[in-house]
C-alpha cells in the first residue's frame, strides 16, 4: 500500500515496503535538515530526482559534506551518521532494506532526537558493516567510506 508520511521537514511516500525491501520518495523543503542519525540495521542507497541536497555522512569517523544534484546519489551502510540538508526543495528517492524503523537520531531541529530509543553511544551494526560502503567494480573505499555515485541508471 502506498502512504504518505508527513515530516518536519516536508514528506515521504512509502510507495513500496515489503520483506526484503523498501522504497520510498522524500520531499524535503529548501533549508529542512533531517536528523544526524545512523541506522543499526538499516542499508540504503539515496537518488536525487530534483533539486540540490548537501549530504553530512561520516567518512573515516569524520563527518564531511557533499553536495549532490539530480542524478547523484550515494550509498549508505549500516552504521554511518549522515543526514540530508535541501539547498532548494528536493526529491530524493531512497531504496533501502526494510527496517524503515531503524533510526538512532544523534542531533534533530525538531526535538525528535531524545525520541530515539538507545541514541546514547554507538549501536552495534550487522558484523562487518559497520562504515563500509559498497564501491564500483575497480574503485577502493576505506572504513567509513560512503560511495557517491554519478548518475548512473540502469
Amino acid at each position: 500500500m502506498i502512504r504518505r508520511v508527513e515530516k518536519p521537514w516536508g514528506h515521504e511516500i512509502v510507495y513500496a515496503h515489503t520483506e526484503r525491501y523498501a522504497g520510498k520518495v522524500l520531499f524535503i523543503r529548501a533549508g529542512e535538515r533531517l536528523s544526524l542519525q545512523y541506522h543499526r540495521y538499516k542499508d540504503e542507497t539515496i537518488y536525487v530526482i530534483s533539486g540540490k541536497l548537501e549530504l553530512v555522512i561520516e567518512d573515516r569517523g569524520s563527518l564531511s559534506t557533499r553536495r549532490l544534484g539530480p542524478g547523484e546519489g550515494c550509498h549508505i551502510a549500516a552504521g554511518v551518521r549522515h543526514r540530508m540538508i535541501a539547498a532548494t526543495d528536493c526529491h530524493v528517492a531512497e531504496a533501502s532494506t526494510p527496517e524503515l524503523d531503524d533510526v538512532v537520531r544523534l542531533e534533530d531541529a525538531y526535538g525528535r532526537a531524545e525520541a530515539s530509543a538507545g541514541n546514547i553511544g554507538r549501536a552495534e551494526a550487522p558484523a562487518g558493516n559497520i562504515g563500509r560502503a559498497e564501491a564500483p567494480a575497480g574503485e577502493a573505499t576505506g572504513a567509513g567510506a560512503a560511495v557517491p555515485n554519478k548518475g548512473v541508471v540502469r
